[in-house]
């Protein structure tokens, strides 16, 4: 008799394979079902023929309990989906297809993702390194003496500007950098730094022609300096500026320098500047204590009360200023171009919506010929070409506030011609652009107007007429 009954047991044990998951099922899903099936299955092998003692447990992966109803299949925690799985059960088989499917394409999703970043993040690197000045930086710069590669970093002798030796006097906030001079040829050149590697200085003082000769003159300019030997007694007829603030511009927000900018004001000019900016905070004041110089700051970063007193500054036309633009990697006239025509139609746009505020009817931006001044504007630049890293591109405004387009390569000696590219007379063009450095709430460069700022806390915390023979 128990022989009999162990091929049974057998049997019976290897028919459960056979049953489907009452938690992979859904028909067996309700409790109900669920403690019907756990009855069946307790009872099959109790029988009076059976021997309690010796009859066989029941296997590890089967448990009496009901799984909860809530229970994820997928988890493996419950016993009951433990078990092997029936081959020949086809909704078990695709359910297990399908998990296999999402895990390989989730795999892939993620793995397209890594190399996307990847490649991303190596083209911008390469995008950003100047290999300039790896060679001269990164310390693999040939040696023409030794014709071989020095290791070491070069020299502040070494330096250059516009063709002409860099020294440097002192070390720290007191020291000053020089170009020219000590037995070089020209005039010594004052110079700043700017902060970037790319172009390193900016010159203190420039010289620029006077708004007659750039109005009356051809395609291009002399570029000897008021002071330079070749330009005896300024038979040029230029005109000293000095440098008020500068920054560097970077767009997106990886911060990528695009070009070093730096606001120059006439240098018989900086008096009546120094005037304007005391009276906006004292009138009757002739120098701005700490406390005021404050305030003037405060003021002139504030996106309101910065346009209010640009605004008027530039309309009142007692100062000539000039811009100073230079490219920190290739670029071309049709990106500086879209920069400035995007913050005019910025301003203007702003005007409107101003205006619709006030219940006016129109602003003095929407007349047709601000729109022909616009596109004269941008005519300026058409068919220019590029402007090479170190050119030079000056946006030089009068009293009158018509702006000149001045440009050169910024090879120093080698290139003795400025090309004058155009003039706009309308003054709301210049008026536009010098706002989008310097006043509202987002402006093309905010080093560029924090660095204006200072100069011009700087020039409104002396006396009226000290600061022309003590530039900062």
């Amino acid at each position: 008799m128990s022989s009999s009954r162990t091929p049974v047991r057998l049997l019976s044990s290897r028919l459960c394979h056979l049953y489907i998951s009452p938690a992979s099922s859904p028909l067996l899903r309700p409790a109900a079902l669920q403690h019907s099936y756990n009855a069946k299955y307790a009872q099959r092998h109790a029988s009076r023929y059976a021997n309690s003692s010796s009859r066989a447990a029941p296997p590890s992966w089967y448990s009496t309990a009901s799984p909860p109803l809530d229970h994820d299949p997928d988890a493996g925690t419950d016993p009951l989906t433990a078990r092997p799985q029936n081959p020949l059960d086809s909704i078990s088989a695709s359910r297990q297809d399908a998990e296999r499917r999402e895990y390989h394409m989730r795999r892939m999703r993620f793995a397209t993702i890594g190399l996307f970043v990847s490649v991303l993040a190596t083209g911008l690197l390469l995008y950003n390194i100047d290999l300039d000045d790896l060679e001269q930086y990164g310390g693999k710069k040939k040696d023409p003496a030794a014709g071989k590669l020095r290791l070491d970093a070069p020299r502040a002798g070494e330096e250059s500007f516009q063709g002409k030796p860099v020294h440097i006097v002192g070390a720290g906030e007191g020291k000053k950098i020089t170009a020219g001079g000590h037995g070089g040829e020209g005039a010594e050149v004052e110079l700043v730094e700017t902060g970037t590697s790319s172009v390193p200085h900016f010159p203190r003082t420039i010289y620029l022609p006077s708004s007659s000769t750039t109005a009356t003159s051809p395609s291009t300019l002399p570029a000897a300096m008021t002071n330079d030997p070749s330009n005896p007694q300024n038979v040029q007829n230029q005109e000293e500026y000095t440098l008020l603030g500068l920054g560097i511009r970077t767009v997106s927000f990886l911060s990528i320098q695009v070009y070093v900018v730096g606001l120059y004001v006439r240098t018989t000019d900086i008096a009546a500047l120094q005037t304007s900016l005391i009276r906006t905070i004292n009138p009757i004041a002739t120098t701005l204590v700490p406390a005021e110089q404050d305030e003037l700051r405060k003021r002139l970063l504030d996106p309101e009360t910065s346009q209010e007193i640009w605004g008027s500054l530039l309309k009142d036309g007692a100062v000539k200023t000039a811009w100073r633009i230079v490219p920190t990697r290739n670029t071309d006239f049709a990106h500086l171009r879209d920069g400035w025509v995007r913050g005019i139609t910025a301003r203007t746009q702003e005007a409107t919506a101003a205006a619709k505020k006030a219940g006016q009817s129109g602003h003095e931006f929407d007349d047709e010929s601000f729109g022909l001044a616009v596109r004269d504007f941008k005519g300026l630049f058409g068919g220019k070409g590029s402007a090479p890293k170190g050119s030079i591109v000056l946006l030089l405004r009068d009293q009158a506030g018509a702006v000149d387009v001045l440009f050169s390569n910024g090879k120093g000696k080698s290139e003795e011609q400025v090309e004058r590219m155009g003039r706009v007379e309308d003054e709301r063009i210049a008026r536009l652009v010098w706002m989008g450095y310097l006043a509202g709430k987002n402006v093309s460069s905010e080093a560029a107007r924090k660095g204006v700022v200072d100069g011009c806390v700087g020039f409104a915390g002396r006396p009226v007429g000290s600061a022309e023979t003590m530039v900062t």
